[in-house]
């Protein structure tokens, strides 16, 4: 809000205020304060001229010799290059030794050899917008009103004297969207008296009543509806102290009915609607909500679709003619024919004028304010002050009485405020006495004993609802630099991070340091494409968005593996072929066909991986990823995790994965076994739909690594004695696992097996069909005593025994 301190002087005096020092009070009451316009940009010694001639440049098809009187000893002989320069005008003339903006200084000049003792301006060239002009008034030397006092300073008569305050407001502040709110606030900060307008209206004529009928068709959106009738006016433009604080305000002057509508909207905060009565069928207006399909044409002359709902203004045939509080409709605007007006004001309901704004895409003065909730006590006020201000200034004569319907009075606030509540959220010792006369400033009523003030809240502030809003108010203007320090005393509990945060602060460390990048995919996917990878999750719904961006962000993701194949498929197309990636994020799942609850969020962790492990080198050739390195990559996080002797690694063919490269992961929890995720190639279908190389994915569900992480760390004592290393090589049918063979082991060993590792693979046809060669490492160490060989051979003869029983396991010779 753009409040000019010129304007703003007409309701509080400013008499020994420095502009600048008020801007601070201001901002340290709690409004900031933006910025500080000075209207006047460098203008000095610019007066009122009187064209009394003009004459062609005998030598300048261009130019023309102007005889100015400006009001000194002598008539001026001015150049001028303007095209709208005519003799009877009065314009705003620089004389010699004036300075213009941008440091511009004027002197006598020969223009052609013609003699120029001045400079007839433009309004650009005293440095004012002329986007903020009349249309009129944009081209050419600014013209100035018949009255204009010859020699007189332009900077008063234009209003450049002027310093306007841009007040940046939060959203429970609209009570200073007005600038009798802007004064209210003014006054309780310098704590002066604040002077309301009175204006003077005698109705006369007719009455309004038979002129004019008004119905309320929707209650609950418009508690108020109220009209005045003026006939006879003349359109005209408005007096050019009303165009000087409208520009102030940021608003372009259009004609003496416009202007009046606006100049109200900006002093009370009530925005007015002006209708041109002869155009109103049936002299009826109506308040009702909008029909499904009805249109109408703004006054911007866009033909709008209305959502059904929309409150509308609506003449007697029951046609739409405005879209109450947002803008008027083309059909009944006030144009330079209109004679008689009906005006308009309101208390529309903000929640519906703010909908109907936002679908339209259509935003305005006036439905910046109804939906923040206008004063409903302003309602009657602006009516009449617009009323007279048109009599005055349009020529137009009141009809009589006020025509309106009223279905919900404003209800008043009576809030108790407790005095030691108030210090004690303060910290302050505040008296009975000084909190009711800070009240008194902000314009609140108030009674009560010593201990609890009853205060009376005026309805220009409906910001205020509860004791702790008074307690705002009292401790703003009391002054937060005057609020004593105060240690924070309480009890403090210390800050950390829960396990699952932990935990994923962890896995991130881990996989960055080992090379991987984290990516952060879309919560958004296409539909149907979580499906061709397992679900993790319970529910075996997809989630569809109600109002999607695309289709291609259309439901809420069920994997994590679709977003990391898009991801891989951008950086391939960009030529980057060798990736390492992961991400930690949320997969959505519902049972439900028609959402009732909230869908259930699950934590997962993916990886992909793809291209070369290591690239080619002059000795030695590239070498591309596998299987086996992403399944290390997880045994080693889950190792570093102590999940490791819990979690295990089972062929298996899921979904949209290759049938012969990849697993599922089990977890061994207390209550069983558990499903938590799977690995292994892509499908090669997928492969070379998506244009990928070998391609190796996971996913994993982190909530059961969360339940059993870290549990407890066992420490091992370094060992003292050394080891034995036997080796073994043993023929097995294909289908038999290492990770089976190495589970017989270890339990068949027993304690004294340190590790055991599968070193080598090999099949061919001299093993036989169907037939493979493990060769693994094995390790014993007694952590007490060095072992013999005696001690060795039995438990190495007691594993071949049980890889014998177990699988029929042959020694490879």
């Amino acid at each position: 809000m753009k409040v000019s301190t010129e304007w703003l002087s007409d309701y509080i005096s400013l008499d020994g205020v420095n502009i600048e020092e008020l801007a601070e009070q201001i901002t340290r009451s709690g409004i900031e304060i933006d910025s500080i316009e000075n209207r006047n940009q460098g203008v000095t010694n610019v007066v009122v001229g009187f064209v009394k001639s003009k004459e062609k440049h005998p030598d300048a098809d261009k130019l023309n010799i102007c005889l100015v009187d400006a009001g000194q000893e002598e008539e001026l002989q001015i150049v001028c290059g303007a095209k709208n320069v005519a003799a009877g005008q009065k314009v705003p003339v620089a004389l010699v030794g004036a300075k213009l903006p941008g440091g511009l200084e004027i002197k006598k000049a020969k223009l052609r050899g013609v003699l120029s003792q001045g400079m007839i301006c433009s309004a650009k060239e005293l440095g004012m917008n002329d986007k903020l002009l009349p249309k009129e008034q944009q081209e050419g030397i600014l013209v100035l009103p018949e009255d204009a006092e010859i020699g007189a300073p332009i900077t008063g008569l234009l209003g450049l004297d002027d310093k306007v305050l841009d007040f940046d407001l939060t959203p429970n502040r609209s009570d200073c969207l007005s600038m009798l709110g802007a004064a209210y606030e003014v006054g309780a900060i310098l704590s002066r008296d604040v002077k309301l307008p009175q204006p003077e209206l005698a109705g006369s004529g007719e009455s309004a009543k038979e002129r004019i009928q008004v119905k309320i068709d929707a209650p609950e959106l418009c508690s108020r509806y109220a009209v005045r009738y003026i006939a006879g006016v003349k359109i005209g433009p408005s007096p050019l102290w009303m165009q000087n604080r409208l520009m102030a305000a940021g608003i372009r002057p259009i004609s003496n009915i416009v202007d009046i509508t606006n100049y109200v909207m900006l002093e009370y905060g009530q925005p007015l609607h002006a209708f041109d009565a002869d155009k109103i069928a049936g002299g009826t207006l109506g308040v009702r909500q909008a029909k499904a399909g009805e249109k109408l044409v703004t006054l911007d002359g866009q033909e709008r679709e209305l959502e059904a709902g929309a409150l509308l203004i609506v003449d007697g045939e029951d046609r739409p003619v405005a879209l109450a509080g947002v803008m008027g409709g083309l059909d009944t605007e006030v144009t330079d024919q209109t004679v008689n007006i009906v005006l308009e004001s309101a208390k529309f309901a903000g929640g519906s004028v703010r909908r109907t704004s936002r679908i339209l895409g259509l935003r305005s003065e006036a439905s910046q304010r109804f939906e923040k909730e206008v004063d409903p006590a302003a309602v009657l006020p602006a009516l009449d002050r617009a009323a007279a201000l048109m009599a005055a200034h349009a020529g137009g004569h009141v009809a009589q009485g006020i025509v309106e319907v009223v279905h919900r009075e404003p209800e008043e606030k009576v809030i108790a405020l407790s005095l030691a509540k108030l210090n004690d959220y303060l910290g302050t010792s505040i008296s009975s006495l000084e909190a009711k006369a800070i009240l008194t400033r902000l314009r609140f009523e108030s009674a009560g004993s010593e201990e609890v003030i009853e205060v009376r809240v005026p309805t220009r502030r409906g910001d205020i609802t509860r004791d702790v809003d008074l307690i705002e108010e009292v401790a703003r203007l009391y002054g937060y630099d005057n609020i004593p320090t105060t240690m924070i005393e309480g009890v403090t509990t210390v800050g950390g991070y829960t396990k699952p945060q932990a935990l994923r602060r962890t896995i991130r460390g881990l996989l960055g340091h080992g090379g991987w990048q984290e990516v952060m995919g879309y919560s958004f996917i296409r539909e149907g494409v979580s499906a061709s990878f397992p679900q993790l999750g319970e529910g075996d719904r997809e989630i569809r968005l109600a109002m999607p961006m695309s289709e291609d962000r259309s439901v809420l993701r069920g994997s994590l593996l679709p977003g990391m194949i898009d991801i891989a498929v951008y950086n391939r197309n960009r030529k980057q072929d060798n990736l390492a990636l992961f991400e930690i994020g949320g997969v959505f799942r519902t049972s439900e066909e028609k959402l009732t609850q909230q869908p259930s969020e699950l934590p997962v962790l993916s990886l992909l991986l793809t291209g070369d492990r290591a690239e080619k080198r002059w000795n030695a050739p590239a070498e591309k990823v596998d299987f086996f390195d992403l399944k290390g990559t997880l045994e080693s996080l889950l190792q570093y995790l102590g999940l490791a002797d819990r979690v295990s690694f089972e062929a298996d063919r899921p979904q949209g994965y290759h049938p012969g490269r990849s697993a599922s992961v089990f977890l061994n929890g207390t209550a069983g076994k558990e499903l938590i995720g799977t690995l292994g190639q892509l499908h090669p279908e997928l492969q070379r739909e998506m244009d990928l190389d070998d391609t190796y994915v996971a996913e994993l569900r982190l909530e059961p690594l969360y339940r059993y992480a870290g549990e407890a760390y066992v420490y091992q004592e370094l060992p003292r004695y050394p080891a034995m290393q036997r080796d073994i090589a043993v023929v097995v049918g294909s289908e038999v696992e290492s990770g089976s063979l190495i589970g017989v082991i270890r339990e068949t060993a027993g304690e004294l097996l340190e590790s055991v590792e599968v070193f080598d693979v090999f099949t061919g046809s001299k093993l036989g069909e169907g037939k493979k060669s493990v060769a693994l490492s094995l390790v014993y160490r007694h952590m007490e005593r060095t072992l013999t060989d005696e001690e060795v051979a039995a438990v190495h003869d007691r594993v071949v025994d049980g890889l014998s029983q177990t699988f029929a396991a042959e020694l490879r010779k």
